[in-house]
């Protein structure tokens, strides 16, 4: 198993940003899902549980679902559910099903997951279903279609969670003045199914917001363009030129290792190389593909809700200023963040880095954010790369929250980088020196 070094946390929380613009695209197959549109905001949500895999999008989604694909589906719904540890129910008794592809059996497969714990499910699964808005009761008898049954696993993932309280709380403080409010939302560049569903309250603050504002809006794809334009060579020379032949060796072994042709890498720059170096060390890690962890990462989650709720999204810096930012660094600075992300891969540490790392999951699913911040503890604060990646940053952002406060009305909620909200001088500093008093979300 592939492990991520420490030493690549901040090229995590800083480029894997970028990066989650152009890498499912690139990674992505030509092929068009088979979703209707009624279930796209429901399938949004479902899709980063981990209760049934994604291809299925792609192979007769709409059509008759087979009794394999059901039982896979009951299987990881009853997974997730098992996760929230609730106190079992000793009278429970489970309602019978024919273990066909019927939507009346699913449900009555989907309610046996909960039955079995101390929740007020009643003795009716449809009536219970009907009752949580998970099922409309109708058409019982009818062959279900993959996408009704995923659905309906989802609605009942989701209404689960709510009812307990649990979900992920993330790092969340608000900020306000006698008429705007603004929710901050630590996020993480990248995540896995275990980060969701987040918490009913964080999800109503943002539903009921009048904007999303974020770092860049990563999804648009409209400065891509630039951005890859930003991480090549385009004065004649390549890699090798630009950097020691010592650090030079050590790029060529890594591309050795993980069979990585080098006339691709040698067009790139030190920090996009780095930035693609640090792609591989979540390669596997956590079970999943480099593409399928950014598509799993909270601000793509957020920014895909925004489009589909037809919400504002305002950006704070936008994609061409962060990747003038990276390219701003110094030869140097470039260099000795490469040359840390190809020791961490060809050095790995004794420590159980991917242990640490669902350490650094679990401690943003609990809202530590104290927890949260002692993994930064770990990186050279002093290096150029961090000094970009927060310290002015963090002013400039600040400024722009408290332009929303001071000219706008509303609500608006705030999803940038977890690090922005916990270094040394962050943007809750900034905004306490501007006169503000911000709050924990949850107190």
């Amino acid at each position: 198993m592939k492990r991520i070094g420490k030493h690549m946390i901040a090229a995590l929380l800083g480029i894997m940003l970028m990066l989650s613009t152009i890498v499912p695209t690139i990674q992505a197959e030509e092929r068009i899902p088979d979703i209707s549109g009624w279930a796209i905001e429901t399938l949004n949500e479902g899709e980063k549980y981990g209760i049934f895999p994604m291809q299925w999008y792609y192979d007769g989604f709409t059509s008759e679902v087979s009794i394999e694909r059901v039982n896979e589906l009951v299987a990881l719904t009853e997974k997730k559910i098992a996760a929230l540890q609730l106190s079992e129910n000793k009278q429970y008794s489970p309602v019978s099903y024919k273990g066909d592809t019927t939507r009346g059996d699913i449900i009555n497969r989907l309610y046996n997951i909960v039955a079995r714990y101390d929740l007020a499910v009643g003795k009716d699964a449809v009536a219970y279903m009907t009752k949580r808005n998970i099922s409309n009761g109708l058409g019982l008898k009818e062959k279900a279609t993959t996408q009704q049954a995923v659905v309906l696993a989802t609605r009942l993932v989701k209404d689960t969670y709510d009812q307990v309280q649990q979900g992920s709380k993330g790092l969340a403080w608000v900020v306000e003045d006698e008429d705007t409010k603004v929710y901050l939302l630590g996020a993480i560049h990248m995540g896995t199914p275990e980060l969701y569903p987040f918490n009913k309250k964080l999800l109503t603050a943002f539903e009921e917001s009048d904007a999303l504002v974020v770092e860049a809006n990563v999804i648009n794809g409209k400065d891509a363009e630039y951005l890859i334009g930003k991480m090549m060579y385009t004065n004649g020379t390549t890699l090798r030129e630009n950097i020691s032949a010592e650090t030079y060796a050590k790029v060529e072994k890594v591309a050795q290792q993980y069979q990585l042709p080098m006339e691709e890498l040698v067009i790139q720059k030190p920090w996009a190389l780095s930035s693609t170096f640090s792609l591989l060390g979540t390669e596997d890690s956590f079970g999943m593909s480099p593409a399928e962890v950014i598509m799993h990462g909270i601000d793509r989650y957020f920014l895909s809700s925004a489009l589909l709720q037809d919400k504002p999204i305002i950006e704070l810096e936008g994609l061409k200023v962060q990747a003038d930012k990276f390219d701003g660094l110094s030869p140097e600075g470039q260099e000795q963040q490469l040359l840390a992300t190809v020791d961490s891969l060809l050095e790995p540490s004794e420590e159980n880095e991917l242990e640490i790392m669902q350490e650094w999951f679990s401690s943003w699913n609990k809202g530590d954010s104290v927890a949260f911040s002692k993994f930064l503890e770990t990186e050279d604060e002093t290096s150029e790369m961090n000094k970009m990646l927060y310290g002015v940053r963090d002013e400039q952002m600040a400024k722009k929250i408290i332009s929303l406060l001071e000219d706008k009305e509303g609500e608006y909620f705030v999803v940038v980088g977890a690090g922005h909200f916990t270094v040394d001088k962050n943007i809750r500093y900034h905004l306490e020196q501007g006169g503000y008093d911000v709050k924990s979300f949850y107190q």
